[in-house]
């Protein structure tokens, strides 16, 4: 395994987070606690949304969020092939199948205006993320799943604290999806939540997740078996933590954004960081680079090489999902995945990597990171690329 250096992500705890362990860690209750429902309901208060449901990780939470709005078997869900695996496995977790659609240019999210090609007799939802922080189009997708009648699913790991035309990332999808785990801002280890302003889905979301112990008291477990998905009170006595100290962590991370944004305009031939007119706010989640077209795949992964050879740890973005075996593989898409299907998700994602971001890193680092992934650049003689 290699040792970096300079860590990907790190996340920002504190004496707090620790007293609250030990707490936990000193109660009768290491689960289906108090702390569990404490972070829901303080959760679900900070984005304004009527109910919470903390769950064990982020797919889980979209495979809840799908079944409980009875989608599954035969069903499909348009969504993005540039971001994480962990999405579309859900889909395919509940039976339903991901159809894939191409992103906006700029923002890397879906984009709303190429979405109605991908309309079938069996679409039941439209799944958007808000990529590397950044929020997607929401007016234009919320617009777009009214006319069709369709549910609106939202993936807001990447963006906590984001906001569109004046809203916090998690208030536009029927239900919103947060995972947890490294390398996200609020990091309890690993959990997440689903929030939604719907009372009977919170309330099928919470019978899908886990039994509650006044249930426990017989073998059986009536019309259905429960994911046991719960959240430990562990994860919730951090992300209690977490979420109390949210503003002070976004502002650290603000203050390497920008040592960020000082050092990267050396940086020629990259494709600056984009705001589109109607975000707010922007909260990365890791700091992504789009390199310029005159570098190529190959080129980008003798640039991450080089920043590991340093002692910078780094990484690509994302293989789109549908150049991803398992997606080629499965004999329920019919779509005939293949390159060149999504033209401008392939382009991005060749030439996207992300760089360390995380509250600890001094300026004097971010130099060094920035210098480092320049050099590598101008060695595999791309270094004064044009981004088109």
């Amino acid at each position: 395994m290699t040792e970096y250096s300079i860590l990907l992500s790190d996340p920002d705890i504190s004496a707090a987070e620790l007293a609250a362990v030990e707490a936990v860690l000193s109660s009768p209750r290491l689960s289906q606690g108090p702390r569990v429902e404490q972070f829901e309901a303080a959760f679900a208060g900070y984005l304004g949304r009527r109910h919470a449901v903390a769950v064990a990780s982020g797919t889980l939470g979209l495979l809840l969020a799908l079944q409980a709005q009875g989608i599954g078997t035969g069903d499909e869900v348009i969504c993005s092939p540039f971001g994480w695996h962990q999405i579309a496995q859900a889909i395919g977790l509940a039976g339903a199948t991901p159809v894939f659609s191409d992103i906006d240019y700029w923002s890397g999210c879906l984009n709303a205006e190429k979405l109605a090609d991908k309309l079938t007799p069996r679409t039941r939802a439209v799944l958007a993320g808000n990529v590397a922080g950044h929020p997607a189009a929401w007016g234009p997708l919320r617009a777009f799943a009214a006319q069709h009648g369709l549910l609106l699913l939202e993936d807001s790991t990447e963006a906590l604290g984001s906001r569109y035309q004046g809203q916090l990332v998690g208030s536009f999808g029927d239900c919103a999806v947060f995972d947890f785990s490294q390398p996200s801002a609020l990091c309890c280890g690993e959990g997440g939540m689903v929030v939604t302003d719907d009372a009977d889905v919170a309330l099928r979301l919470r019978a899908l997740r886990n039994r509650r112990l006044d249930e426990r008291f017989s073998v059986s477990v009536s019309a259905h078996v429960p994911w046991q998905a719960g959240m430990s009170e562990l994860s919730a006595a951090l992300g209690m933590q977490q979420l109390q100290r949210l503003p002070q962590m976004l502002t650290r991370r603000k203050r390497v954004e920008q040592y960020y944004a000082d050092h990267i305009l050396s940086f020629e031939g990259i494709k600056p960081p984009y705001i589109a007119p109607e975000v707010d706010e922007v909260h990365w989640f890791l700091y992504l680079v789009h390199l310029g077209t005159r570098f190529s795949k190959s080129s980008r992964g003798a640039i991450v090489s080089d920043l590991h050879t340093a002692g910078v740890e780094a990484a690509a973005y994302c293989q789109p999902l549908h150049q991803q075996r398992h997606y080629l593989d499965r004999k329920h898409i019919d779509q005939g995945y293949r390159r060149g299907q999504f033209p401008v998700t392939e382009k991005i994602a060749d030439r996207a990597l992300v760089l360390p971001f995380h509250a600890h890193l001094g300026e004097d680092q971010v130099s060094f990171i920035v210098q480092t992934a320049k050099d590598a650049s101008i060695n595999v003689g791309a270094g004064a690329a044009i981004y088109l």
